[in-house]
């Protein structure tokens, strides 16, 4: 069967025509799955009951099943989510004072082979589709419709690359942004990528107000041949130029985000280095705390060398941020949970 949740609105407006409806039948449907909420086809009062027997017969509207479940005590869920096919993936709300975000899983397992990161203990399996990427969100819509909230920001920055399944992504967006969908704002979206400069550039074309944040985590060629592997294919100097073309397009600034490793890359000497490296860009740096993983080697950059750090990037000019932290009591790290319970079949 279909999955309707599948399909951008655009998309879902081709399907219909195709199958011998008017275009609008989508933008109803639309509206019944996402702005109310509706799963059941029977409670879609206005589409035609022919149709709507058509809709039971040949579509569905399926979400992942939660598998696991972790809650922090500061209020951060961790889920574990079963898909169709049997492969699990992680997906956490986190809970901010301006609102409730959801961190997004992109891929089943991830290739890039960033050597600090749970995410890549497991490698890729597949590319997520369309509906199992809106189906994290709605999961965890289900999960606060007690406290009467919803999801309003989503960060793509689970397991896997996701430009590494670009179209998929980005039908996910327009489902997210669409006033007809989900109505988040774009400003409220987030992609991450360790750096794929063609797809940067697809991006910058996209004509959305969407945010992008670079997974950088080294202030030069070297280092981050070492730690990421990517860096080897895209170089600093090519991903610089890649960061460039998207401020001059978009018009957005970009986030650099930066694992802090300890005596790997947070020396003064690297924040000087990083910080010459991002000079007369747009973007801010937001220096992210290392959640320790047992079958990685690298440790947390403590307290002070975190500060000293940051005060280096500042008086250079740099605007930067720690982030804050969720979920410490539980497995923080991006896909450590699934990467847990895999190592234990």
């Amino acid at each position: 069967m279909l999955n309707l949740y599948s399909y951008s609105l655009n998309k879902l407006e081709d399907k219909m025509v195709s199958v011998g409806q008017k275009k609008f039948r989508a933008t109803q449907l639309f509206k019944w799955i996402y702005e109310k909420g509706v799963t059941n086809f029977d409670e879609m009062s206005d589409i035609s009951l022919s149709f709507r027997e058509t809709l039971k017969k040949e579509y569905c509207l399926e979400i992942p099943k939660i598998f696991t479940k972790q809650v922090s005590s500061d209020g951060t869920i961790k889920l574990l989510l079963e898909l169709n096919d049997g492969n699990k993936i992680e997906t956490v709300l986190m809970r901010y004072n301006y609102g409730n975000v959801a961190c997004v899983t992109s891929e089943v397992g991830c290739n890039m082979g960033c050597c600090f990161c749970a995410s890549g203990l497991l490698k890729k399996k597949r590319a997520l589709t369309v509906d199992e990427l809106i189906g994290q969100v709605l999961v965890l819509n289900n999960l606060l419709k007690d406290e009467e909230k919803r999801v309003t920001h989503v960060v793509v920055m689970g397991t896997g690359e996701p430009f590494d399944n670009y179209d998929n992504v980005m039908d996910f967006i327009r489902i997210l942004n669409h006033p007809h969908g989900l109505a988040i704002g774009a400003r409220h979206i987030t992609v991450s990528t360790c750096g794929l400069i063609e797809k940067i550039r697809d991006y910058a074309n996209e004509g959305l107000q969407i945010n992008l944040a670079i997974s950088l985590h080294a202030p030069n060629n070297e280092l981050r041949n070492k730690i990421m592997p990517i860096n080897r294919k895209y170089p600093l100097d090519e991903l610089m130029d890649a960061v460039k073309y998207y401020e001059k397009v978009a018009q957005r600034r970009v986030t650099f985000e930066y694992i802090l490793l300890k005596d790997v890359n947070d020396s003064k000497e690297c924040a000087i280095e990083l910080a010459n490296l991002i000079k007369g860009t747009l973007a801010y740096v937001n220096l992210i705390p290392f959640n320790p993983v047992n079958e990685l080697k690298y440790k947390r950059s403590d307290e002070k060398r975190v500060h000293d750090f940051m005060d280096t990037l500042m008086k250079r000019g740099i605007n930067v941020t720690i982030r804050k932290e969720f979920g410490t009591d539980i497995d923080a790290a991006c896909g450590q949970l699934r990467a847990k319970h895999e190592t234990q079949i």
